[in-house]
């Protein structure tokens, strides 16, 4: 029989790393193992097969290593690969418990609660999947790379509840321990991540100091080019953003020119397959495609709040047509979200130009996208609704406008939006010549 050289990698990878932890795998096991992987990586994946053949090791009574990470392997491959995530989630329940019985055994222990709290997750499961992380990250700390990695993993949890300040805390934690274990890459990490999440709660007195500072380590951490010019990336993303918030669009200009030179030098970079040394350096923040979206997006933000609308109109094409060929091979969800938001922006400079059947056209694009994610539709619902407004205005429906923005300010409890839509809302008031709703906005706006 052929195996691709796919399976034989991660084949050899499993088998070293048995050898490595004092087991000696029987042939049995290796004919399991490596007729699994073979299935899972034929094209296409032949699934039931491959699960066939690890359900078969269970027969042979194997140790307990080797039962723990049958047990992740069979839960990694029914959670990636088909819908029974309650089977899933019973093999990889099997594969923590089992995994803390045994001695030096962390990748399995580490990875099967990793992908645990993500199954969790996804079953609406949170009050589960946050002490199982909690327990992950204390019993790690003597593997850097797990221990980054899951808090990483919960303080993103925290984020998706929207509890900035208990994320906040955790990516403080992961950067001190960063610093501890001599990972300056990894705690600017941390570092840039709290600095975004600071972004998003408005607390720009405590964003100033914390850029400064990462300003610093980026600067001065010498190390894989690829990943100093990708925190460079990162670091001046979060100060084109803190300085458009601060409504600074002039000072933009300089880090925006930065930001684009090394977009440039980024794409130019081969990726380098050699290892770093400190396990705790095992981090990415993006890929590079990711990255030449976002800095699109960016300069899009800049160009509509500097009035500049046929710059980013042209830059909003560019970065919708770059999303379209990536998602062809990448189902990412932070690319949906990134078109979602090039959308919002690229309505309003239409319904601005006068463009309306185009905004009309693209609001739908934007309702097909959310419909395809709850967790999008929910976090772009008022805004949704805002555009719509906005829409309604311009071929005057006032009627509509009003009902659209009604609704979108029962979903925000974001400050900017709300004054948005309640300055709107009074518009649609004064043109209907409805004075007394125009003036109980009016107390609303001031309070």
């Amino acid at each position: 029989m052929c195996f691709d050289r796919a399976a034989v990698v991660v084949f050899v990878v499993i088998v070293v790393k048995m050898a490595t932890g004092g087991e000696a795998p029987e042939p049995w096991y290796l004919a399991l193992l490596g007729f699994a992987e073979h299935f899972r990586t034929s094209s296409p994946p032949k699934i039931r097969l491959c699960v066939h053949c690890l359900q078969a090791v269970f027969q042979f009574k194997p140790p307990q290593r080797v039962e723990a990470r049958t047990h992740l392997q069979l839960g990694s491959v029914l959670y990636h690969h088909t819908k029974n995530s309650d089977l899933a989630r019973n093999h990889l329940e099997k594969a923590w418990f089992i995994s803390q019985q045994v001695s030096q055994f962390e990748d399995v222990k580490f990875e099967a609660a990793s992908l645990l709290s993500e199954l969790y997750c996804q079953q609406n499961l949170v009050d589960s999947a946050k002490p199982l992380l909690r327990k992950a990250i204390q019993i790690s700390q003597q593997t850097p790379y797990w221990h980054c990695r899951l808090l990483f993993q919960l303080a993103q949890l925290h984020t998706l509840e929207k509890d900035l300040v208990s994320a906040c805390d955790l990516l403080g934690v992961g950067a001190e321990y960063a610093r501890v274990v001599g990972s300056e890459y990894t705690r600017a990490l941390f570092l840039l991540s709290k600095g975004m999440l600071l972004l998003m709660e408005r607390k720009l007195q405590e964003v100033h100091p914390l850029l400064t500072l990462c300003g610093q380590i980026v600067e001065n951490w010498q190390g894989n080019p690829i990943q100093k010019e990708s925190l460079r990336v990162f670091f001046l993303v979060l100060q084109v953003t803190h300085y458009l918030d601060a409504g600074q669009v002039k000072s933009v200009k300089p880090c925006l020119k930065q930001l684009q030179q090394c977009i440039q030098t980024i794409s130019t970079l081969h990726d380098d397959e050699i290892l770093p040394s400190n396990p705790a350096d095992l981090f990415h923040w993006l890929p590079k495609e990711h990255m030449c979206v976002l800095v699109y997006l960016v300069t899009v933000m800049h160009s509509m709040q500097a009035g500049y609308l046929e710059k980013a109109q042209k830059y909003t094409d560019k970065a919708l047509m770059q999303l379209e060929k990536l998602k062809m091979l990448d189902c990412s969800p932070i690319l949906s979200s990134f078109q979602v938001i090039l959308l919002e922006h690229i309505i309003m400079c239409r319904l601005v130009t006068g463009h309306k059947a185009t905004a009309l056209q693209e609001i739908s694009q934007v309702c097909q996208l959310c419909q395809q994610s709850p967790r999008l539709f929910s976090n772009h619902a008022a805004q949704l609704h805002t555009l719509l407004g906005l829409y309604c205005i311009s071929v005057n429906c006032m009627d509509n406008a009003e009902a659209q923005f009604t609704t979108a300010l029962r979903l925000t409890t974001h400050q900017e939006l709300w004054t948005f839509i309640v300055t709107n809302l009074a518009s649609v008031y004064i043109r209907e010549g409805n004075r007394h709703q125009e003036v109980e906005v009016s107390v609303q706006v001031s309070c």
